[in-house]
């Protein structure tokens, strides 16, 4: 069935409001559509509830701090990572309380290792994508950091199938070495493709073994960072689908070919005064590239469509719209499905 979920973020500063909105959005859906209620991350509230917050907060063993350019590493625990982790645990209350009684699919996103390592500096030094041993201390980190999530979820909502959206939107930078180092003279070393796949597949493995039914990887709006989620043991890849072309849908077609899930995000819908929301159009996004490359329609049933994250100063009626309006634009590519 074709299911609508989201990849994290939402308006406002209160962290029961937006998961009780979120949960009971998604749970009341039409009957051809499968709603997956999605954590919340709250960027409102400071560095400390954004995604990189969030991944620090469930990093292990590797305390970190605020700096003048942002996060990096630390000598110890402090105000920040404190900080960090105690917005974690509010979000897990809220989700325990909104999600009461809840049965079903729950989808989990957290910031991959190697955008952290591309974002997070080294306590002394560069990028932690600078240093090759950091880096693996990052996503062994990562791993056991986001199992430890997984395994909290499914305590705090014994009914729900965890499924995890690896957030990667720096992947393609990493693995063509494009990331800008502190000077921003030149960038920093790219990271080889086996061992970016090498470090997905164990941080999935070990995600699974925690409870977890899947585990996809984001990797934004870059088709080129499809080629590492085939190389690994990952069970799909998500992608903002809207302007990746001809070549980036030849990628698509690739990864659906050899069974992986694909979850799309798509643009949101446009708008005019005499025809309301373009819901037709939000899904032909999907729809007419699908027809085109020939890919079996009965496997839209397995597409999950994500909505993008709410833009900056969107309020919560915004953001509950956009969710509303994808939902729609669900039932029209599951009724094509069905074909």
């Amino acid at each position: 069935m074709t299911a609508v979920s989201g990849v994290g973020p939402w308006p406002g500063t209160d962290a029961l409001e937006a998961a009780t909105t979120v949960v009971g959005d998604l749970v009341d859906t039409p009957e051809e559509v499968d709603g997956l209620p999605f954590t919340v991350l709250l960027p409102a509230r400071g560095p400390w509830g954004d995604a990189t917050g969030a991944a620090v907060a469930l990093a292990t063993d590797l305390p970190a701090e605020l700096g003048p350019h942002g996060w990096k590493l630390a000598d110890r625990p402090g105000r920040d990572l404190e900080r960090a982790r105690a917005f974690a645990r509010e979000d897990l209350d809220a989700l325990a309380v909104a999600a009461h009684g809840y049965e079903g699919g729950l989808v989990l996103p957290v910031l991959g290792p190697f955008t952290f390592a591309a974002q997070v500096y080294l306590a002394r030094g560069d990028k932690i994508l600078s240093d090759a041993g950091a880096l693996r201390d990052v996503v062994a980190s990562g791993a056991e950091g986001i199992a430890a999530r997984v395994a909290d979820v499914r305590r705090v909502v014994p009914g729900a199938d965890v499924r995890v959206l690896l957030r990667e939107p720096l992947l393609a930078p990493v693995l063509a070495g494009a990331v800008p180092g502190f000077s921003g003279r030149s960038p920093l070393r790219r990271v080889p493709g086996p061992v970016v796949a090498e470090g997905l597949s164990a941080l999935a493995d070990t995600v699974r073994v925690a409870g977890a039914s899947a585990v996809v990887m984001h990797g934004g709006s870059a088709w080129s960072a499809l080629a590492a989620v085939r190389a690994s043991s990952l069970d799909g890849a998500a992608l903002a689908v809207g302007g990746i072309g001809e070549r980036g849908w030849e990628e698509v077609a690739g990864l659906v070919e050899a069974g992986r899930s694909l979850w799309a995000e798509l643009p949101p819908q446009a708008s005019s005064q005499c025809a309301g929301p373009d819901v037709a159009g939000q899904a032909d996004v999907l729809l007419r590239p699908w027809r085109t490359l020939g890919l079996p329609a009965h496997r839209l049933r397995e597409v999950v469509l994500l909505a993008a994250a709410p833009p900056e100063g969107a309020t919560p009626d915004h953001a509950r719209g956009a969710l509303a309006g994808l939902v729609r634009a669900a039932g029209i590519v599951a009724e094509r499905a069905e074909g």
